[in-house]
């Protein structure tokens, strides 16, 4: 007991006597420095005298999967700065194959009496999936905010990005460099924002050109390169990947194949995760605003933690489609691919010119398509 109180009172910075006042509900001691205590207390891993149970913890879970895909550690550190800034301690939860699930994840932050959750790439985007503890957290009225699409069923705030946008600026762009294969390696068909970008593909199929085509794969690296060899085997020579290390899979396939990127084969990521300006070559992909998407889902959730009304629309962010050197005019595979650097001014500088899905040309707005800086000789 006595060490208990010695380390609460080093992690708040008050008085043991202070902490014990606090643990055996006496008065004398502010609404503030109560709160600070029983969080210090749910972060140390001590668990709450029971008259003090039923006093939520100033905690957020943040449940992800797992972190190999570099977006997400940047959408958590967004996540996690604005709620400190916010006086809320987050929780990081996150998903591997094999380890804790998400509903396990769920009921040890119901123990330790969180104040909200956020999800982000949860089973809440997976029509077929598990959806009970999701409808356990609505019966409890505990909120709980959802980053990207969801199945219906779930009445939970969203945030989202506009997947049919961004879908159809990639097509815009590759049609503007003469691609007609044009294929995309997306999530699992249950997937919501897979099904997303898909509709908005379809939707952007032009008369006489060839059908898109799809290869449903689970998010990885290696499975975006088997899924881009297939569609590589049927001559399609524009890639649109559903993420970033999905593309770089493909960018492998295609090179396998004996194929230059961009020369014979152009490929588009999505996330725009950190580092993908540093790739070999560096990737043209499709900008979430991950910095907005973030604080707009701490925003939600602690308006709702505070009592304020929780709106269940889905609030749709704009993406940007930010072209690099992994895309470049079509060729015929049977010509020999020069070596070339790409400049402003020079081919391809007006590549957000392109044929619209209505059919109609138009110009992708400044605010959503930009011209990456080239890479310099010493990359």
């Amino acid at each position: 007991m006595k060490r208990r109180l010695a380390e609460v009172a080093e992690k708040v910075g008050v008085s043991e006597a202070t902490v014990s006042r606090v643990l055996n509900d006496k008065p004398g001691v502010s609404s503030s420095t109560r709160e600070a205590v029983l969080t210090a207390l749910d972060v140390l891993g001590y668990e709450r005298p029971t008259q003090l149970r039923g006093v939520r913890a100033r905690l957020v879970g943040l449940v992800l999967p797992e972190l190999q895909n570099p977006v997400f550690p940047a959408l958590a550190e967004v996540m996690a700065t604005a709620l400190a800034q916010g006086g809320f301690a987050p929780v990081l939860c996150t998903r591997t194959a094999g380890g804790v699930s998400e509903s396990d994840y769920v009921e040890l932050l119901l123990a330790q009496q969180v104040s909200g959750i956020i999800f982000a790439g949860g089973l809440y985007a997976q029509g077929d999936a598990a959806h009970a503890h999701y409808e356990d957290l609505y019966e409890r009225s505990l909120p709980a905010v959802l980053v990207n699409a969801a199945v219906d069923s779930l009445d939970f705030p969203r945030v989202s990005c506009d997947d049919a946008v961004a879908v159809e600026q990639v097509v815009d762009h590759l049609r503007a460099l003469g691609h007609e294969r044009i294929g995309m390696v997306a999530g699992p068909p249950d997937h919501v924002p897979s099904r997303r970008k898909i509709a908005a593909l379809r939707a952007c199929a032009v008369e006489g050109a060839p059908e898109p085509r799809v290869e449903h794969v689970l998010y990885s690296m290696e499975n975006g390169r088997a899924a881009a060899d297939r569609l590589l085997e049927e001559g399609v020579t524009g890639i649109l990947c559903a993420s970033d290390v999905m593309a770089l899979g493909a960018v492998r396939a295609a090179r396998r194949r004996g194929l230059s990127v961009p020369h014979e084969v152009s490929v588009v990521g999505y996330d725009d995760s950190p580092l993908m300006a540093c790739t070999d070559p560096p990737l043209t992909t499709v900008r979430q605003p991950i910095e907005a998407m973030g604080r707009s889902a701490v925003e939600l959730l602690t308006r709702w933690i505070e009592g304020g009304s929780a709106s269940r629309a889905e609030l749709v962010f704009e993406p940007e489609l930010v072209v690099r050197s992994s895309t470049g005019p079509v060729r015929e595979r049977a010509e020999p691919a020069p070596t070339q650097v790409r400049r402003p001014g020079g081919p391809g500088a007006e590549r957000g010119v392109g044929q619209g899905c209505g059919g109609g040309v138009r110009r992708t707005p400044s605010s959503c398509l930009r011209q990456a800086d080239p890479p310099r000789s010493d990359e």
